[in-house]
C-alpha cells in the first residue's frame, strides 16, 4: 500500500542577504508590501527586517511597470499584504536572482506522514510530495518519517534495503518515492 507524505511550509523562510547596517546575513519578512505609483509607473517591493538590528530592506518585485500591464488581482493582493503572495514570490527564481537572495528553510517546514500506522509493516512504499519548493535532504525526511536515525537510514541505503528511482544524496525539492524493506 502506497503511503503519501507531504512536506509543507509552516512559515515563510528566512531570507539570506547581507544587512548593510550590521553585517547580519538573515532577514525575516512578514509579508508586507510597499506599492509606489509615480504617474503611470508602478513599483512594488516586499519588505523584510534584519533579524539582528531590525533594519528594513526592500526586495524588488516590480520596477517602473506601466500600471495597465500589472494584473489587477496581483496589485490587490499586494495592497492587502497577502502572505500567500509573499510566499509565491519568494519561490520565484527570477525574484531571488534579481534581489541576489537565497532562502533558508530551517525550521520553516514540517513533514506530515499521516500517522505512524505504516511503520510496523515489513515493506513500506512512500510517495513524498512537496507543497512548496523546499530543499530538504531525503535522508532527513526518511529518518524523521520512520522514526530512525540518519545513520540508520544511511546504513539501510548502502545495504540496498532502501531504494528509490532518484538519488537520495544531497537535497531535493521535488516529489519522489522510495521503498523501505525491513
Amino acid at each position: 500500500m502506497l503511503k503519501t507524505w507531504v512536506v509543507e511550509p509552516v512559515c515563510l523562510p528566512l531570507i539570506r542577504r547581507r544587512c548593510h547596517a550590521c553585517a547580519s546575513e538573515s532577514f525575516r519578512t512578514s509579508g508586507k508590501f510597499r506599492v509606489n505609483a509615480n504617474h503611470k509607473r508602478l513599483d512594488v517591493w516586499l519588505l523584510a527586517l534584519c533579524t539582528a538590528c531590525g533594519e528594513t530592506t526592500k526586495l524588488t518585485i516590480m520596477e517602473r511597470m506601466n500600471v495597465r500591464s500589472v494584473r489587477p488581482d496581483l496589485l490587490d493582493r499586494a495592497h492587502d499584504n497577502d502572505l500567500s503572495l509573499a510566499a509565491e514570490l519568494l519561490q520565484d527564481p527570477a525574484v531571488r536572482r534579481r534581489n541576489r537572495i537565497s532562502l533558508d528553510w530551517d525550521d520553516a517546514w514540517r513533514l506530515d506522514t499521516g500517522g505512524s500506522a505504516h511503520l510496523d509493516r515489513e515493506v513500506i512504499d512512500v510517495s513524498v510530495r512537496f507543497a512548496a519548493q523546499i530543499p530538504v535532504r531525503p535522508v532527513r525526511l526518511i529518518a524523521e518519517g520512520c522514526g530512525l536515525s540518519r545513520s540508520e537510514v544511511e546504513r539501510l541505503l548502502t545495504e540496498g534495503s532502501l531504494v528509490s528511482a532518484v538519488r537520495l544524496g544531497g537535497k531535493l525539492s521535488s516529489d519522489f518515492a522510495f521503498t523501505l524493506k525491513r
